[in-house]
C-alpha cells in the first residue's frame, strides 16, 4: 500500500469527474509568487496553505494556515519550507482555494477481503469521528460495480434527501470509479462540501492509498509516493522504487541505519522470515529488501548494487525458499553482476556472502555463485537441502 499526498490525490479524483478546489503545489515562495501572476484564482480567492508532507497534526504544528490572501500565502510558504518536523523536512506546500460552505459530509471507498465498501455520512470533518454510527455502507463483491439504485439507497439511508441525495449518489459513484480504475486500496474525502457559488459537491481534503505495485499499469502516475516510515526516502530507496515501477516483477529496498547484516532475499515471505531470524539471533539488520515475481536481471542487479553499498556491513544473506517460476540462474545473474560491480568499486572488502536457494535452474545458478570464489569473493553457497535459516546461524557464527 502506497500513500499519495493530497495534491496528486486530488488530481486523480479530478481526472474521474470529481470537483476539487483549485490548487498548486510549490517548493518555494518565489515559485508561488510567479504562479500568482499567472492565475487569477490565486489573486482573488481566500487561500489555504498546508505543508505538503506525510505529517499528522499539521494544524497543531502550525503547518496549516487558512483565510489567506496571496501575500499571506507567500509568507506562509516561506515560513513552512525547510522546517524540520522530526525526521521530515518540509519541502513542499500546497496552496488551495478556500471553499465557502455551511455543511460538511463524508465519503470513502475501501478494499475489504470480500471486495470493497462505499461509506457515506451526512456529517463530516471532525464530527464524523464522534458520530461513526451515522456512517452507512454499501458492500460490494470483488468485481461488482455499484448500481445507481444501490447508491441512492445508501445515501438516503445516511440521511440525504431531495436533490442532495442524487448529488451524493453521483459523487460516491465517481469516487468508486476513481478507486476501481486507479488500483486504489482506500480513498477518503473528509469533508465533502456544497460550493455556495454553484451548489456542486466538492472534495476539500483527500486521503489516497494506492497499490504501489500497480504503478507499471499507470504511466500517468508521475508523482512520488509518500514516505511510509516517518522520514523522507533516501536517494537509494527512491532509485530502487523507480526501477520497481518499470517492471512486472518486484524489487524493494529500505535502509536501516547502524546494521551490519544486509538482506537480499527472494520473495516477501522469505524477506520477513530471514529478517526475523537475524533479529532473533541477535543480529543487526542493515536493510529490508526483496526481489520477487521473476524480475528482470537488470533490476536485480540494481537492487544488489544498493545492498552492497550499505555502510558497515559484514554479511550479505541471499536467501530464498524453492521458487515456483522465478528463474534462479537469471536472477542470480543479476546478483552476480551486482557483486562484481561492487567489488570493482572496493565495496565488499571483509564482507561474507551467504546463499541458499532452490527453484528452476537452481543448479546452474548455484554453480555460478560458487564460481565467484575463484574471483576472490568470500562466498558460501547452499542448495534446497539446507534449512533456510541455517545460513543465518552460520553468518552470525551460531552454528
Amino acid at each position: 500500500m502506497a500513500k499519495v499526498l493530497e495534491g496528486p490525490g486530488m488530481g486523480l479524483m479530478k481526472k474521474w469527474g470529481l470537483h476539487v478546489p483549485n490548487y498548486v503545489v510549490v517548493t518555494s515562495a518565489e515559485e508561488l509568487t510567479k504562479l500568482g501572476q499567472a492565475n487569477d484564482w490565486l489573486k482573488h480567492s481566500k487561500l489555504v496553505a498546508k505543508a505538503h508532507e506525510a505529517l499528522g497534526s499539521r494544524f497543531k504544528l502550525g503547518l496549516v494556515k487558512v483565510g489567506l490572501d496571496l501575500s499571506g500565502a507567500v509568507a506562509a510558504t516561506k515560513e513552512m519550507i525547510g522546517r524540520q518536523v522530526g525526521s521530515i523536512t518540509v519541502s513542499q506546500v500546497i496552496i488551495s482555494e478556500m471553499i465557502p460552505h455551511k455543511e460538511e459530509y463524508y465519503c470513502a471507498v475501501k478494499s475489504t477481503r470480500e471486495g470493497s465498501e462505499i461509506l457515506v455520512a451526512n456529517c463530516g470533518g471532525i464530527e464524523v469521528e464522534s458520530n461513526w454510527d451515522r456512517v452507512k455502507r454499501l458492500t460490494l463483491a470483488v468485481g461488482q460495480q455499484p448500481s445507481l439504485e444501490a447508491l441512492e439507497r445508501v445515501v438516503k439511508d445516511a440521511g440525504f434527501t431531495g436533490p442532495l441525495a442524487k448529488k451524493m449518489a453521483d459523487f460516491s459513484g465517481k469516487m468508486f470509479t476513481c478507486f476501481d480504475n486507479e488500483d486504489a486500496q482506500y480513498l477518503e474525502v473528509n469533508p465533502v462540501v456544497i460550493r455556495e457559488s454553484d451548489g456542486e459537491l466538492v472534495a476539500v481534503d483527500a486521503v489516497t492509498l494506492l497499490d504501489g505495485d500497480a504503478k507499471f499499469r499507470h504511466p500517468d502516475w508521475n508523482f512520488a509516493f509518500a514516505a511510509e516510515f516517518g522520514r523522507a526516502y533516501s536517494k537509494d530507496e527512491m532509485e530502487v522504487m523507480a526501477v520497481d515501477s518499470k517492471i512486472k516483477g518486484s524489487v524493494k529496498f529500505i535502509e536501516i541505519p547502524g546494521g551490519d547484516t544486509a538482506m537480499l532475499p527472494a520473495g516477501g515471505g522469505a524477506s520477513i522470515y530471514y529478517s526475523d531470524a537475524v533479529v532473533a539471533r541477535g543480529g543487526k539488520l542493515a536493510n529490508y529488501a526483496e526481489y520477487s515475481g521473476d524480475p528482470p536481471d537488470w533490476a536485480v542487479e540494481a537492487l544488489t548494487d544498493k545492498v552492497c553499498s550499505l555502510p558497515g556491513i559484514k554479511n550479505i544473506i541471499v536467501g530464498g525458499a524453492i521458487a515456483n517460476f522465478t528463474d534462479v540462474k537469471k536472477t542470480f545473474g543479476g546478483i552476480i553482476n551486482g557483486f562484481r560491480k561492487a567489488k570493482s568499486e572496493g565495496k565488499l572488502n571483509g564482507v561474507k556472502i551467504w546463499v541458499r536457494r532452490g527453484g528452476p535452474r537452481e543448479k546452474e545458478g548455484l554453480d555460478a555463485m560458487r564460481a565467484l570464489k575463484d574471483e576472490g569473493f568470500d562466498i558460501n553457497v547452499f542448495d534446497r537441502n539446507t534449512p533456510l535459516t541455517d545460513i543465518v546461524d552460520k553468518a552470525l557464527q551460531k552454528q
